[in-house]
């Protein structure tokens, strides 16, 4: 049985990147593995355009999982510097979602978007047979900018510094938290501390902080594959190396505990809304400064280096290290749906 989670690079090579329909000259950015956007050039503008599903946890409360769901969604479009302006939504529902429900889930989305100045345009709502939470639909958004200012998550040069904002494994630590508090068999306070790691997944107001402190070279969100995921997909496209230390990283309180009671290394599981980061030293000290005027924990954390004896690589403490195949983060959250029947 194939993985859960994204498919992986061998099987988007072989299945999707041979066939994307017309060729036309206007797609400047199109589908790339570990590239979460596309580009169009529209005269003299670059309209960025991304697509990802909806994920709705009603734990979280209904109007705080519409607002995390459309977060995430939107970040795909800010980490590429631009701004996201416009989204669609379509929402197929299970049928016991009532309508009170459905009302808090959309006024989250909506309300978050209006405070990011983001219209939605278009849309599909509806109750499906055979639907569950948490996936429940998808969206598109969509920014408009200057071309010149776009940030590909593939652009790292030898002699950049990396930095990594909010840190590892906050996305996994605040969900598992509020999904699992008992059977994480952790004091109440922890498990408490952890589940405000919720809030750490929002990433949109980060990537344009991030942006607006100088020209960046590459930024990325850390979602499926964690950290090591995403420094991986990094590197890769750039074709260099990352050096990383755990040591000088910002992790968030509550993160530690709650993986080593699932059994997950915080580097290698999701983490949505921890943004990495390449720039010139000067820059991205400027960037954590930024960063951290606005309350988000960052740190430079590593160097980007030409490639050694492989094509691309991520040291991190000296060792190079493998993305994991699957995302962890999936294979704990099954275990402790199991436990609970």
């Amino acid at each position: 049985m194939p993985d859960r989670g994204k498919i992986d690079t061998e099987t988007f090579d072989s299945v999707i990147a041979p066939h994307l329909g017309a060729d036309r000259e206007d797609v400047t950015i199109g589908p790339q593995h570990g590239v979460d956007f596309g580009v169009l050039s529209v005269e003299e503008s670059a309209l960025v355009v991304a697509t990802d599903p909806i994920s709705i946890l009603p734990e979280l409360g209904f109007e705080r999982a519409g607002r995390v769901a459309l977060d995430i969604v939107l970040t795909d479009v800010a980490v590429s510097g631009i701004a996201p302006t416009h989204v669609t939504v379509s929402l197929s529902l299970p049928p016991e979602m009532t309508d009170e429900e459905l009302g808090q889930t959309w006024r989250g989305m909506a309300d978050h978007a209006e405070n990011l100045g983001v219209s939605i345009v278009s849309g599909h709502t509806a109750r499906y047979e055979g639907i569950e939470y948490s996936w429940v639909g998808g969206a598109t958004a969509l920014g408009v900018g200057d071309p010149a200012d776009i940030v590909r998550p593939d652009g790292a040069n030898p002699g950049d510094a990396v930095v990594l904002a909010t840190g590892p494994g906050a996305e996994t630590a605040g969900l598992f938290a509020t999904l699992f508090p008992e059977a994480l068999e952790l004091p109440a306070e922890t498990v408490a501390t952890a589940q405000e790691r919720v809030t750490d997944i929002l990433g949109v107001t980060d990537a344009a902080t991030a942006a607006a402190a100088g020209d960046l070279t590459a930024m990325h969100d850390a979602t499926e594959g964690g950290v090591v995921g995403g420094l991986t997909e990094m590197a890769t496209g750039a074709g260099v190396t990352f050096d990383v230390h755990r040591d000088s990283a910002p992790v968030q309180p509550g993160v530690t505990a709650v993986c080593d009671a699932i059994g997950v290394d915080p580097w290698m599981v999701t983490s949505a809304g921890s943004l990495l980061i390449t720039a010139p030293p000067a820059v991205a000290e400027d960037v954590v400064a930024a960063l951290d005027s606005r309350g988000t924990p960052a740190a430079i954390i590593g160097s980007v280096e030409k490639s050694g004896a492989e094509p691309s690589e991520v040291i991190l403490d000296g060792e190079r290290v493998e993305p994991p195949a699957s995302d962890p983060a999936w294979d704990a959250m099954a275990r402790l749906q199991r436990s609970e029947y």
